[in-house]
């Protein structure tokens, strides 16, 4: 049997750089293309490890600004639809735009509070809409024009920033993963029993059994077999809640802009354009993660090419009814840990979005999944992160004093906001109170300038440390 993790399918013509319908068979497992049965199995283990979080983010926002149920749920459709778009955007591509490898776009929560504050500053509930999405779609637009910037900035993120980065990501979305373990609401009575472990236990036991024992097709839908098998097991001891498909619509979507004509309001605008600097830094060590994973090297064109993806992106979005997207960390680290890296998978998650979105029925099936069963997965796949992080660090100079004091330091501060959210609480502006409640934000930023500091400021650094471009052992292998 063939190992898909590993090989491509030789004997099958797939699209070329140039995307669809470019021609000519590529010895390349980013490129591969595997059978349909496949191709969707794998689709839908990105979706079922993106899905939680893209619907919390809409739900967040609509819970800030006093919306109504029928538009919070209608906001949730949108946003599968927009990460469908998003997804589709980077992996697929168009000319000039999306990265080409197999990046998974989700709902940003860093955006929450500024969307939250930008709508209850505009009217609150439907009144405030308008404005949001004016200032989303303004947004995406002002990112892809300057999406050229970030590319030229890339010297600035040598192998010592963006493994340190990636490290943060992974560390930081460990306290997630955590908290779904425990059933995913910290302030409930039965948070953390044994009953929520015992589901997260199941399914984590599954998968790693079949990484362990499986081969094949079976090995690299483990995670998806496990959320099945956890799920199914939850349901047998009556731990799931199946009543929301029932109620839910087999087809609807809102019109673009249903909401009214987009109002563009300065400050508004200014503000979303902030947070989405913030998250296109988040964006540009993710990039470097997907890259690793999947042996490309990524450079200025890649962070630009990847950039004016999510700016379109976020136009889009906001034509829709719907919110800014990120690279999802818990999707690279399903890439690490089943080694399938072919795009075109991630195609198909995107497509699978978009009918998600437009099926209102068939994403009830999925949102019945338990948190704790979702925990399970993703405490390994977020930790998997982290390892991906190391592998990217290796190819530093860590005998240099310099580099592990901005390592230590970086990981210390983004460590903060994880370890005590109190601290975004006595900020005196609510753009700090956004830096301090994410350590993602924090320790990007630190590890950012302390390599300024070290080794651009005055040209203080005699010994610049350069990127071992030579492929890690791991990623040799088709990692």
């Amino acid at each position: 049997m063939t190992d898909i993790r590993t090989q491509p399918e030789p004997a099958r013509l797939v699209p070329g750089p140039g995307g669809l319908g470019s021609g000519g068979a590529v010895a390349d497992p980013v490129e591969a293309v595997p059978g349909w049965w496949r191709l969707g199995a794998l689709g839908l283990q990105h979706v079922l490890a993106f899905y939680a979080g893209a619907v919390v983010m809409p739900l967040l926002v609509a819970q800030g600004m006093g919306l109504s149920p029928a538009d919070t749920a209608a906001l949730i459709n949108t946003a599968l639809v927009a990460c469908g778009a998003a997804t589709l955007l980077q992996s697929v591509g168009l000319p000039g735009i999306g990265i080409r490898l197999p990046v998974v776009q989700g709902m940003s929560t860093a955006a929450v509070p500024s969307l939250v504050s930008v709508g209850v500053a505009a009217g609150g509930g439907r009144a405030g809409l308008p404005t949001v999405f004016g200032a989303v779609i303004a947004a995406g637009l002002v990112l892809f024009l300057v999406a050229p910037v970030f590319g030229r900035l890339i010297r600035f993120f040598p192998p010592l920033v963006t493994g340190t980065i990636v490290i943060i990501v992974g560390v930081t979305l460990m306290g997630v993963a955590a908290r779904q373990v425990g059933g995913g609401d910290s302030s409930a009575a039965d948070f953390g029993t044994p009953a929520h472990l015992g589901l997260a236990g199941a399914t984590l036991a599954v998968i790693v059994v079949l990484s362990r024992f499986a081969k094949g097709f079976l090995a690299s839908v483990a995670v998806l077999v496990g959320l099945a098998a956890g799920t199914a097991l939850a349901a047998t001891v009556g731990r799931t809640d199946f009543s929301g498909i029932g109620r839910a619509d087999w087809f609807g979507m809102q019109a673009p802009l249903h909401y009214g004509a987009p109002r563009f309001d300065v400050m508004a605008v200014l503000a979303i354009v902030l947070v989405l600097v913030i998250i296109a830094v988040e964006s540009i060590g993710q990039f470097f993660a997907v890259g690793e994973i999947a042996g490309r090297d990524v450079d200025e064109r890649d962070i630009t090419r990847a950039l004016r993806a999510d700016g379109l992106a976020t136009v889009l979005a906001g034509l829709i009814n719907s919110f800014p997207t990120t690279v999802y960390s818990q999707n690279v680290g399903l890439l690490r840990l089943t080694r399938v890296i072919s795009r075109w998978i991630v195609a198909a998650a995107g497509v699978l979005m978009l009918v998600l979105g437009l099926m209102p029925k068939v994403g009830a099936l999925v949102a019945a999944m338990p948190a704790a069963v979702l925990g399970g997965a993703t405490i390994v796949l977020f930790s998997t992160i982290a390892v991906v992080g190391v592998q990217i660090l290796v190819k530093a100079d860590l005998s240099d004093a310099r580099n592990t004091v901005l390592v230590a330091a970086s990981l210390g501060i983004g460590f903060l906001p994880t370890a005590y959210p109190q601290f975004a609480e006595h900020m005196p502006t609510r753009q700090l109170q956004v830096l301090f409640e994410s350590g993602i934000m924090l320790g990007t930023l630190s590890a950012v300038l302390l390599n300024l500091f070290f080794h651009h400021l005055g040209r203080l650094s005699a010994r610049p440390v350069e990127a071992v471009t030579e492929p890690s052992p791991v990623v040799a292998e088709g990692a």
